[in-house]
């Protein structure tokens, strides 16, 4: 990849792509939501409809299993775990725990859709912080922008948009950077996406910065988009805090039940997860190959820059995350749809479909 600037700005900040569909009657792949493309697994599927026929019972009035379940997949107490209603329930949970209208949230520009929206609906001021040239949050900018006002502040890993990873020792020297007064959200929606060299020691991490707070979901890799299920890790006073909003019935049992059964079905999970990674690289090498320097990605979507970019996938009848310089955010794992997005780029005879990941 070229070591041009990549400049990357929403096409509208505060509305999903979803809503900005002018030719939605013709479009042949909704790609803007980076979701998994396969549905859930059978037996997940069959553990999800054997709850549901109790659902005219409540659910727990305040989560206990769910949190217990989580807790011990990961080896951690289920008092650090807090859970919700997707990884943007809990973290608006978080924000409204942790912040005071006024404050400022500090986060790389731009970031997942949800944090924007969150903080204008908290009457946060937001600290939008550019992308370096790479495309990767750039944490010392971001440390630098931390000052009194500041009530919060959000690295994603991988990031959203751009995929790209913020390298450990990086990051690390950016959380005793900030302040401990300052709370420090790591969003992980993409984290099983990740290699193994590129995984965290969480337990480490948070032992050693009381002031960080783990955000993930089961609506990626996993393939649950449809049941919110998300959650937060942290420990001590932190974790009780946003523990203390906890919504009464919040939490299905189905979305126990899924949890369970996903966490027991992991070496088929895992299996999906590498069929779409082999599907990501294999069309970010035909598109690199095309001259589009599409940044590594480490996610389930791949980030194509401007111009046009996005122009193209909508006149190919492809539904993209899109940008105001012309870039666009595709998921990817459809072999289908990867390439009609490759042919989309293509020059008229230059097409070549891309092998199906076995």
């Amino acid at each position: 990849m070229g070591r041009g600037v990549i400049s990357i700005r929403l096409a509208d900040e505060t509305r999903p792509s979803r809503l900005h569909q002018p030719e939605r009657a013709t479009t042949r792949f909704d790609l803007s939501l980076s979701e998994n493309p396969f549905p859930p697994l059978p037996s997940v599927l069959a553990a999800v409809n054997g709850v549901l026929a109790q659902a005219n019972r409540y659910p727990e009035f305040l989560p206990r299993r769910l949190p217990k379940l989580i807790a011990a997949h990961l080896g951690l107490h289920p008092d650090q775990v807090v859970v919700g209603s997707g990884a943007t329930g809990v973290a608006m949970q978080i924000i409204q725990t942790l912040t005071t209208p006024g404050a400022g949230i500090v986060y790389g520009a731009p970031t997942f859709d949800g944090y924007p929206i969150m903080a204008e609906m908290a009457g946060l001021d937001i600290v939008p912080v550019p992308l370096d040239a790479g495309g990767n949050q750039d944490l010392p900018a971001i440390a630098r922008a931390v000052d009194q006002r500041t009530g919060l502040v959000v690295v994603c890993r991988p990031h959203n948009p751009t995929g790209t990873v913020v390298p450990v020792g990086l990051l690390e020297a950016f959380l005793y950077a900030v302040p401990r007064r300052v709370p420090v959200i790591l969003d992980e929606a993409y984290v099983e996406f990740l290699g193994a060299a590129d995984r965290i020691d969480t337990s480490a991490l948070l032992h050693r910065h009381p002031n960080l707070l783990v955000l993930r979901t089961f609506s990626k890799a996993y393939g649950l988009a449809g049941l919110r299920i998300g959650y937060v890790i942290g420990n001590g006073e932190l974790i009780n805090r946003v523990r203390r909003l906890q919504l009464p019935f919040g939490v299905s049992s189905a979305a126990v039940a899924a949890v369970a059964a996903s966490y027991a079905a992991e070496p088929e999970l895992a299996a999906r997860i590498v069929r779409i990674t082999a599907e990501r690289e294999a069309l970010r090498n035909a598109l690199c190959h095309r001259g589009i320097p599409v940044p590594r990605s480490h996610a389930n979507f791949l980030y194509l820059p401007g111009p046009g970019a996005a122009t193209t996938l909508r006149r190919a009848g492809i539904s993209a995350k899109a940008y105001l310089d012309g870039s666009a955010r595709i998921t990817v794992g459809d072999h289908e749809a990867d390439n009609a997005v490759l042919h989309a780029f293509s020059p008229r005879g230059d097409f070549a479909p891309i092998p199906e990941a076995s």
